[in-house]
């Protein structure tokens, strides 16, 4: 149970770290540290069907003007973390812009280390 409550915690951790600041910042280096090479990324935006490798997501976060330095409102909240030995699941609301996304990140824990490995979301606009 420890060493759950450890991953949990270190999950918590990449997710504050390098995900929602790589989100809200638009920082490619900290999106690279906590997503795994090659994952897909799959849901709807305002009911329009979204799918993207890493690389065109990546893409686009690079050629859009982040939240930050667009002086918009951002917050990225953890609703729930699920471990189970080596993956994980992470329930996630993204409100960014005009967005309100709930997702589902999942994680495998490679070399010590938890990376996304999967990312569905979906826009709920509110």
């Amino acid at each position: 149970m420890e060493t759950q409550q450890t991953d949990v915690l270190a999950i918590s951790q990449a997710l504050e770290d390098y995900y929602f600041k790589g989100i809200y910042e638009g920082d490619l280096n900290a999106l690279h540290a906590i997503y795994q090479p090659g994952i897909l990324l799959f849901g709807d935006v305002k009911g329009v069907p979204y799918a993207k490798t890493l690389d065109q997501y990546l893409d686009g976060v690079k050629n859009r003007q982040s939240p930050r330095d667009a002086d918009k409102p951002f917050k990225g909240e953890i609703l729930d973390i699920r471990v189970v030995n080596s993956i994980a699941v992470a329930e996630l609301k993204v409100k960014m812009y005009d967005f309100h996304y709930h997702e589902f990140l999942s994680f495998h824990k490679i070399d010590g280390q938890w990376r996304i490995v999967n990312k569905m979301l979906t826009d709920t606009n509110v």
